[in-house]
């Protein structure tokens, strides 16, 4: 039985890596993550779906989990701030043109390649992941569907744009999620805050670290190839 008990509202490259390994640590997990649907394929479908306009079914979305966090879940944070009213928000923050730095070199740097004609090597590549893996071959279309044209109009590659977006996503999601069930949460901030708001004692560790733009470019090759080879 799903019962989500923490939401995550922020978008992605906003520490949300460092929040999925917070939230396990002290006992809110699994979390949700788009990690989650890299590495089980068939949650891309189940999201494509969802970004076409088919109604969700978020128990089963998020069915044995306890946290979300991250696209393409954290697009959707209204709807599942009203199906989950128990769960506490979880609002992670960054510096605006800090986050637009980190994003348009990871995920916008991605989604932007698919929009050019593709290199010889790329296509062979994607022509075998669709053989292969064909639910995860759906992947740059759900992403369009659910974060790019969803969230940002596709105006990914317009900086001002993407930036006056994010600024106004941060004023809604506290301007709609009462206090007493919303965190505002930059990850520097530590345990604290995120231990004080889940009512949790802080742990004798340090908070986890990650440098999730080096572990985006690093874990793409060896995906890839793994789905070639296995078909998962």
């Amino acid at each position: 039985m799903t019962n989500l008990n923490v939401i995550g509202a922020g978008f992605g490259r906003t520490g949300t890596r460092a929040l999925k390994a917070a939230l396990e640590r002290l006992g809110h997990g699994p979390c949700y993550h788009m990690a989650s649907v890299i590495d089980e394929p068939h949650r891309i479908r189940q999201w494509l779906e969802i970004g076409e306009g088919a109604t969700p079914n978020w128990d089963r979305v998020f069915d044995g989990f306890r946290a979300t966090m991250d696209w393409p879940a954290a697009a959707y944070w209204r709807e599942l701030a009203l199906h989950y009213p128990s769960a506490k928000v979880i609002l992670s923050v960054r510096d605006p043109q800090e986050w637009y730095r980190s994003v348009s070199a990871t995920i916008f740097a991605s989604a932007l390649a698919e929009r050019r004609p593709l290199p010889t090597r790329r296509r062979v590549v994607r022509w075998l992941v669709a053989r292969r893996a064909p639910d995860f071959a759906l992947y740059p279309c759900m992403a369009r569907a659910t974060v790019m044209d969803r969230v940002f109009d596709g105006r990914i590659d317009d900086r001002a744009h993407v930036v006056s977006v994010f600024e106004r996503h941060i004023a809604e999601v506290k301007a709609s999620i009462p206090a007493h069930r919303l965190l505002v949460f930059d990850v520097r901030e530590g345990w604290s805050p995120l231990c004080e708001f889940l009512g949790c004692a802080v742990p004798d560790q340090p908070f986890p670290q990650t440098n999730e733009r080096e572990a985006f470019r690093r874990k793409r090759p060896g995906r890839l190839l793994r789905l070639i080879v296995s078909g998962r």
